[in-house]
């Protein structure tokens, strides 16, 4: 049940368009929860399924750049989001702090992929200079909504920790 919870999360996040001063839109991704939760690999598979529903019922990105998609939120950014997890809580750092960090530098990993997606795919002679232009124009619109979305986890996850302690669901060891 978890897992489809944390499917259904990353599905209702990222299905959230927002209209950005790039032309296209953004939107947060919500693969750095499952990342915690199960590990990289689940949530590679999981976050496949998502993008495939989103570009078939939703039209969301579409199938044509179904590849780039997969590549930058369901490969990099949960294992970003995953070692970063594990790098906080070997430091000490407390729940929330670990999640907060493991779903805000995953997503900060999304759009750095995808700005060097976009300057490969249009500007081959020189990758990086090219790869700034979208890294600037994405940070007006992707900067809070990494924070955001962050918080938002972070509360989620509070709020699932409630219930772990109750018995209710186990995605952690309880601290209570």
């Amino acid at each position: 049940m978890l897992l489809g919870a944390a499917g259904a999360f990353t599905f209702a996040l990222s299905a959230l368009k927002i209209p950005s001063v790039t032309g296209s839109s953004s939107h947060p991704t919500g693969t750095g929860l499952g990342a915690v939760l199960f590990k990289s690999p689940v949530m590679v598979f999981i976050g496949s399924i998502v993008l495939l529903f989103q570009a078939i019922l939703l039209a969301h990105g579409g199938i044509t750049t179904l590849g780039a998609n997969i590549t930058s939120m369901t490969i990099v950014e949960p294992w970003v989001g995953y070692s970063v997890w594990k790098l906080a809580r070997k430091l000490g750092a407390g729940l929330e702090v670990g999640i907060f960090l493991a779903v805000f530098t995953a997503d900060l990993s999304t759009y750095v992929v995808t700005a060097l997606q976009l300057a490969l795919a249009h500007h081959v002679d020189n990758v990086g200079s090219a790869a700034t232009s979208p890294l600037v124009l994405y940070v007006p619109t992707q900067a809070p909504l990494v924070v955001v979305e962050a918080i938002v986890t972070v509360l989620y996850c509070s709020f699932a920790e409630v219930y772990c302690c109750q018995g209710t669901i186990q995605p952690w060891r309880c601290r209570c």
